[in-house]
């Protein structure tokens, strides 16, 4: 196969603007996906006679693979062609919502959920790198902007399109509605899909693959399993230990070997470093907010489901709206102002929030909320685009893997340690009451939200304390 020299890339022509649709499209279904079923879990414990346990494997089974499957996916982007694995992926993820679709027993269900975790784990890194290589150094934040709109919007709305559908269908017709989109998906990757990646063919190191797989799958799996069983339990004590000797072994393995399957040394570039830490802290917070915040609504403010999630559209909206503003404001502005307006306009909004009633409208708080998406919108885009900037052309696979598989993590560890934090709220309140009436659960509900927002609003003032350190313009690409 012909190895594509990095200059003769950026000389190349390409037609950018079919090629990023049929990009955005396949990441928006298949990170619609990743949300799309959480509210049609009452139903399909009815259907198929499971409990609450057991179906949350199919959000936590869905994330871990998702979380193994990115780190492979940088091997794999320098082994075979971008149309082949763009294809490849979509095709996966078609079969397993088909599958899906078809499931009348929770086994079969699960696996095909696996499946299409394996599309969406090799989309996403695809998506990302594609766009970074086919774009210009001067418009790569508006671009990546873009994607990043997909990243955050789709997961976002798919609560809400998820209820729309129940609404005439039951959960098999939430796979169903997916198909035709797959279905152009691949249609639009045979024919426009270009091979941008640097094929050097690396020596496939199954012991790497071990690692990776048993570290990211280890540190998922424990976290999002400490959110029931709790984090001192011996199950996720040891899938925490394994997957973080695991991940220690796989850098250890990584330094050794001449073509590594992951580029770890991208971390010596201080403002990569910091930029992937200010992407976890974003999204730690973004995606605890997002589940909190409707928990909230439902058992103080006394508000429908539906309205709870419709109540989280606005900010959604604004946050896919602005993450591609954003990307053309860091091509002008550079990365640090955007980013410490960004963690401003985070920690506003989560301060005020840890202070509201039961009596505050939803109104100020669907206002809030807009503001602190404005906030996570401002952090995303110019985070990544300057991280990925500071690496040389041949590791920009490297640096998206990195990026999306902390991405995955961040989304675990947040919805584990901030709910673990409302439920301890809870539990503290409670224990303080004699008269148990609903008025009082209204009120423990309140207090644990305002517990994880304390805790929040530290994570917000760590990040708006990195941002201060960013420097922009360090870019490696003529290295």
């Amino acid at each position: 196969m012909t190895k594509i020299n990095n200059n003769q890339l950026q000389n190349r022509n390409f037609n950018i603007v079919p090629i990023m649709i049929t990009l955005l499209l396949g990441g928006f279904i298949s990170l619609l996906n990743e949300t799309i079923l959480n509210v049609a879990f009452p139903q399909i414990m009815s259907d198929l006679h499971i409990g609450a346990g057991t179906v949350q494997w199919l959000a936590t089974g869905y994330m871990l693979v998702v979380g193994i499957l990115v780190p492979i996916t940088a091997f794999l982007i320098h082994t075979f062609t971008t149309k082949q694995l763009y294809n490849t992926a979509i095709v996966l993820f078609l079969l397993g919502t088909l599958s899906a679709g078809f499931s009348t027993a929770f086994s079969i269900l699960l696996i095909s959920r696996m499946f299409q975790a394996c599309g969406t784990g090799m989309l996403v890194p695809i998506m990302m790198n594609t766009i970074l290589m086919i774009n210009p150094p001067e418009k790569h934040g508006a671009a990546l902007g873009l994607g990043l709109f997909v990243i955050l919007f789709a997961p976002a709305i798919g609560p809400t399109i998820a209820g729309l559908i129940l609404s005439f269908f039951n959960w098999n017709g939430l796979f169903f509605c997916l198909i035709p989109f797959a279905l152009v998906a691949i249609v639009l990757g045979s024919i426009y899909i270009k091979n941008v990646s640097t094929i050097t063919k690396p020596k496939i190191d199954a012991l790497s693959i071990i690692l990776s797989t048993l570290g990211f799958g280890g540190i998922i799996y424990g976290i999002s399993a400490s959110e029931s069983a709790g984090l001192f339990n011996s199950h996720v004590l040891i899938a925490l230990g394994i997957g973080l000797v695991s991940i220690i072994m796989f850098v250890w393995r990584q330094l050794g070997l001449k073509q590594p399957m992951l580029e770890v040394r991208a971390f010596k570039y201080p403002m990569f470093a910091i930029g992937v830490l200010l992407i976890m802290i974003n999204m730690m917070i973004w995606f605890s907010l997002n589940i909190i915040l409707p928990t909230f609504m439902q058992n103080s403010l006394a508000v429908s489901s539906v309205v709870a999630g419709l109540a989280l559209l606005p900010g959604g909206l604004i946050n896919g709206i602005f993450s591609p503003l954003a990307g053309r404001m860091y091509d002008k502005l550079g990365a640090r102002v955007l980013l410490i307006a960004g963690f401003i306009f985070m920690g506003i909004p989560v301060t005020c929030l840890a202070y509201i009633s039961i009596h505050t409208s939803l109104t100020l708080i669907i206002a809030l909320h807009c503001v602190f998406c404005l906030g996570g919108a401002f952090i995303m885009a110019p985070a990544q685009t300057n991280s990925l900037k500071q690496l040389p052309p041949q590791n920009s696979a490297d640096g998206v893997a990195i990026i999306n598989t902390s991405i995955q993590i961040a989304a675990a560890l947040g919805s584990s340690l901030f709910i673990g934090l409302l439920e301890t709220g809870q539990r503290n309140y409670l224990l303080k009451v004699t008269n148990f009436t609903d008025m009082e659960n209204r009120l423990a509900s309140l207090f644990g939200m305002k517990y994880s927002l304390l805790v929040a609003i530290g994570f917000i003032l760590v990040g708006l304390l990195l941002a201060s350190f960013v420097k922009s313009n360090q870019s490696t690409s003529t290295q």
